[in-house]
């Protein structure tokens, strides 16, 4: 049976949205290839193949059959330093990109001078032949690249806008319109650079995001400091992390103190401060002082290679969105081109310039390029992935943020999700003439040696000195007792509460409970605001218990389920609602997290949770729930006012063009102009905090 491999190429000078999508279109109809993604926004391509010893040729080879120009590569690392910004990415390639683009720029703006004089003698009416060759040298200087490719495209018989530009131009010139040739030449190429400059942007943004990796780690070897590859460091070894250095891999501090930057991983702003013995987590950056520590697990099981693995697999699950989008212009194109040719030669039949109507048409066409859409929402979708990574929040595709976007219910597990997972005691209810303060301290002093997690809530109760007792004894399951004052006294355990026995007679019971996390309140009603308007415990404690928590939060309680009737009734939950998100932390939530529409796994510990979920909250606690619901939200707004306002401005211009009322130059602004603006109005949500 053969055995399929991931890859993931780069490919390199793959500036077209909709020859992107040719592209992957291709790769995946070849046989051998599955799960093919191409990402726009960073240029990867993502496929399972059979082993293939030559897989960048044949990929180069399908890649060539469909757009020149681009150059497929493994992706290149640099191990070299311990900060890497993504520039060390880019090599030789990138100066010869940045080459090539100063010299289009150059030829751009003497192009714009050119048409300027052309402009000029054509308003005075001087020299027809010399407006021609003024306006020819502009088109030259500025739409050579563009002719060129639409000649190519026109030969594999593919319509894209180079080839509409192309004819656009050609056109222009037959009409004598020799300037307006030259501004649609100029318009575009401006729209170009000014478009590629945004999506370079918004890649280099969403690089950042994941580049919380050091590549290099620190230790000793006979006495002496050596850098050395943080891939090649094994667990258990000792390493040194000097001041301002970024965590190579997760380890626990074995010398010295230091406060640490969460951010990368959690998405926690505050420093945190660490002693020897605390667990630093890899991508956590290092405060002002020098410490040792122990590595806990190799490089790429450090939290930060989890963490970048994710965010990557995150742009190969699509969103509906975008999957209408594919599906929308396989549609839209050749439904545009038909009214751009009816337009151009049925009116003539009855009425009109036939040169007249075929320019209208060719308006049409150019103005109706899906350019904007093709590019704007995948780029809001990865833009919205990487936002959230930068707040604690992983979710692993477009579709779970389409699924936060619409849910109108929350499900959570109760215990170490809504709670700590650590008894508390909340109240003493008295029996004898003892005081509240009297029972306390008789109990947390015959508990004293215990290490019950029930008799730690009440000695974190209590902060007096410990009572003088004797005859200290603890039976397993039947609670603890001694002698004090002559007394017998005993701590004995009643379903939720702690009777204290003195001398046969019940004097207090301790009612103990988990305690609610610090944060759940207000996220449960800053949920509640948000819209999400069922809110659900699903838990396996007992009654009593979980109606504390859930009287306190104002939420259904839900209780006494065991794992496989906790998915019933989430599985009933998604009948009454439009998308259900679950929050778990523990390996028994894994069937729950998977059945929701995004279920989230709390914090990078249990590795069942984190494979079932949609989402993971790196932090370990809920803080930056609410701040998930409202990106995916901001992400699907985005998405449809984008498509609306691209969608309104050429249906504006094709109107326009039908009554004669548009030029040329106007679709080329409804093409590459609109592209502009959806592309910058997707980047702001990677400015989302």
């Amino acid at each position: 049976m053969a055995v399929y491999m991931k890859y993931k190429l780069i490919m390199n000078g793959l500036d077209c949205a909709h020859c992107a999508a040719e592209v992957e279109q291709a790769i995946a109809n070849t046989d051998g290839f599955t799960e093919v993604s191409l990402v726009f926004a960073t240029k990867s391509l993502y496929f399972e193949h059979v082993e293939y010893e030559d897989i960048v040729s044949k990929v180069q080879k399908i890649t060539d059959s469909v757009e020149d120009g681009v150059t497929v590569s493994f992706e290149k690392h640099n191990h070299s330093h311990h900060h890497c910004h993504g520039e060390c990415c880019e090599g030789e390639h990138h100066h010869e990109d940045k080459k090539s683009v100063n010299i289009a720029n150059i030829l751009l703006f003497a192009a714009i001078g050119f048409a300027a004089a052309a402009l000029i003698l054509d308003l005075l009416h001087i020299n027809k032949i010399s407006v021609a060759i003024l306006s020819a040298c502009a088109i030259i200087m500025s739409g050579y690249k563009v002719c060129l490719s639409g000649v190519k495209s026109v030969i594999k018989l593919r319509l894209d806008e180079t080839t509409l530009m192309t004819i656009a131009v050609i056109t222009a010139f037959c009409l004598g319109q020799f300037v307006e040739g030259a501004m649609v030449t100029i318009l575009f190429g401006i729209g170009e650079m000014l478009e590629d400059k945004a999506v370079a942007n918004s890649r280099k943004s969403i690089e950042k995001l994941a580049n919380i990796q050091a590549d290099t780690a620190d230790i000793t070897v006979n006495g002496k400091l050596t850098t050395v590859s943080a891939e090649s460091v094994v667990p258990g070894t000792e390493i040194v992390i000097k001041p301002f250095d970024r965590i190579p891999l997760d380890c626990v501090i074995t010398e010295g103190s230091t406060s640490v930057d969460t951010s990368a991983v959690t998405g926690e702003s505050i420093p945190v401060n660490c002693k020897p013995g605390d667990e630093l987590l890899s991508g956590m950056l290092n405060g002002e002082n020098l410490i040792k520590a122990k590595t806990t697990k190799a490089y790429s099981d450090s939290a930060a290679s989890r963490i970048i693995k994710l965010v990557e697999e995150a742009s190969t699950t699509k969103s509906d969105n975008e999957k209408l989008i594919t599906r929308f212009a396989k549609i839209y194109t050749p439904v545009v081109i038909a009214i751009s040719l009816m337009i151009a030669f049925i009116p003539p039949i009855f009425a009109g310039n036939i040169l007249q109507w075929i320019y209208r048409g060719l308006v049409c066409l150019v103005a109706s390029c899906p350019c904007a859409i093709v590019i704007s929402i995948p780029l809001a979708y990865y833009s919205g992935i990487g936002a959230a990574s930068k707040s604690g929040i992983l979710i692993k595709g477009g579709k779970y943020l389409d699924a936060l976007a619409k849910a109108d219910s929350a499900a959570f597990d109760k215990t170490g999700t809504l709670t700590e997972g650590k008894p508390e005691l909340t109240d003493i209810i008295l029996y004898s003439k003892y005081s509240r303060d009297e029972v306390l301290a008789i109990a947390a002093s015959v508990e004293r040696h215990s290490s019950h997690p029930i008799a730690k809530a009440i000695k974190d109760s209590y902060s007096g000195q410990f009572l003088e007792m004797t005859d200290y004894n603890e039976h397993a399951g039947k609670g603890v007792n001694a002698v004090y004052k002559d007394k017998s006294v005993s701590c004995v355990s009643n379903n939720d509460k702690i009777a204290l026995i003195i001398d046969g007679e019940t004097a207090a019971e301790f009612i103990i409970s988990d305690k609610i996390r610090e944060e759940t309140p207000s996220v449960i009603n800053s949920l509640k605001k948000l819209g999400v308007k069922k809110l659900v415990m699903l838990t396996g404690d007992n009654k009593k218990n979980s109606d504390i928590v859930s009287d306190k939060l104002g939420i259904e309680n839900l209780f006494g389920l065991l794992p496989e009737e906790k998915l019933n009734s989430l599985n009933e939950l998604k009948n009454e609602s439009k998308a259900v998100c679950f929050v778990g932390d523990g390996i028994n939530d894994a069937p729950v997290i998977a059945a929701a529409d995004c279920g989230f796994a709390m914090g990078l510990g249990s590795d069942a949770a984190i494979a079932s979920a949609d989402a993971v909250l790196t932090s370990g606690n809920l803080s930056a729930l609410p701040k998930a619901f409202i990106l995916a939200k901001k992400v699907v707004k985005t998405c449809k006012i984008n498509i609306t306002f691209a969608l309104l401005i050429k249906l504006i211009v094709v109107v326009l063009a039908f009554f004669g009322l548009a030029a040329i130059w106007m679709s080329v602004i409804a093409d590459t102009g609109v592209c502009l603006v959806c592309v910058m109005y997707a980047m702001r949500i990677l400015k989302h905090h």
